[in-house]
C-alpha cells in the first residue's frame, strides 16, 4: 500500500516477467514429468515389468538424463553468449554491442555492495554472470552424465544385458550424441536472433531495435 502511495509498481509489475516464465517453467516440467512418466512406463510395461509411481520416476535416469540433457545446453548457450559479446560484434544485431562507444545509462540507485567494497569482490563480481552459468552448466552437465549412465543400463537390463561403467558410458558416442544434438540447436537459436534482429522488429521489446532504426544500426 506504501509503494502504491509513493508511485511505486506493485510486486506484480515489478516482478511480471520472471513471474510468467517461471509458471510457464513449471506448466512445462509438470508436463514432462507426466508424460515421461507414461512413456517410459509404456517401454518398461512391454518388457514385462512393473510401471514406475511419480516418485520412483523422479528418481529414474529416464527423467534426470531428460532434464539435465536440456538444461546443461541452455546454460551453455547463454553462459557462451555472454562471454562472446564482450569481444565480437554484429553490424546490425539489436543483440550486439554498438561499435562506438555509447554513454551507459545507470540508474541512480545505491550500486551493488561488491562495486562499493572493491579489490577482490569488486573483480569477482564483474565477472559473475559468466561464472554462474558456467557453474550451472557444469553441474548440469554432470547430472545428465549420470541421469544417462543410469538410463543406459535400465535399458540394457529390460534387454538382458550386463550393465556398463559410468567411465565406458561417458566415453560413448551415445552420451555425446545427446549432448551435441542439444547444444548445435541452442547456438543456431543464438545465431537467429543476431542475425533477424538486424532486419526485422518487435515494437516495444528490449530485445529488438526500434521500428523506426536503420539496418546498420548496431546494438538496442
Amino acid at each position: 500500500m506504501q509503494a502504491a502511495m509513493r508511485g511505486e509498481p506493485s510486486f506484480w509489475r515489478r516482478n511480471g516477467l520472471s513471474l510468467v516464465l517461471s509458471a510457464i517453467f513449471l506448466a512445462f516440467l509438470v508436463g514432462q514429468v507426466l508424460t515421461g512418466q507414461a512413456a517410459w512406463n509404456e517401454e518398461i510395461v512391454r518388457e514385462g515389468q512393473a510401471p514406475l509411481t511419480l516418485r520412483a520416476y523422479l528418481d529414474s535416469g529416464h527423467f534426470i538424463s531428460a532434464t539435465f540433457e536440456n538444461w546443461e545446453s541452455e546454460f551453455l548457450q547463454m553462459g557462451m553468449y555472454v562471454l562472446l559479446t564482450v569481444w565480437l560484434r554484429q553490424l546490425g544485431s539489436a543483440e550486439s554491442r554498438p561499435f562506438e562507444p555509447r554513454p551507459e545509462h545507470i540508474d541512480p540507485g545505491p550500486a551493488p555492495w561488491p562495486v562499493r567494497r572493491g579489490g577482490l569482490w569488486r573483480r569477482l563480481y564483474s565477472h559473475s554472470l559468466t561464472a554462474a552459468f558456467l557453474l550451472l552448466f557444469l553441474g548440469s552437465f554432470v547430472l545428465h552424465g549420470y541421469g544417462s549412465w543410469r538410463h543406459h543400463n535400465d535399458e540394457r537390463r529390460l534387454q538382458g544385458r550386463a550393465p556398463v561403467e559410468l567411465s565406458e558410458h561417458l566415453g560413448s558416442s551415445d552420451f555425446w550424441f545427446e549432448s551435441f544434438q542439444n547444444w548445435q540447436s541452442e547456438f543456431l537459436a543464438v545465431l537467429s536472433i543476431v542475425v533477424l534482429s538486424i532486419f526485422l522488429r518487435q515494437d516495444k521489446s528490449p530485445e529488438s531495435k526500434p521500428v523506426r532504426a536503420p539496418h546498420r544500426q548496431t546494438g538496442a
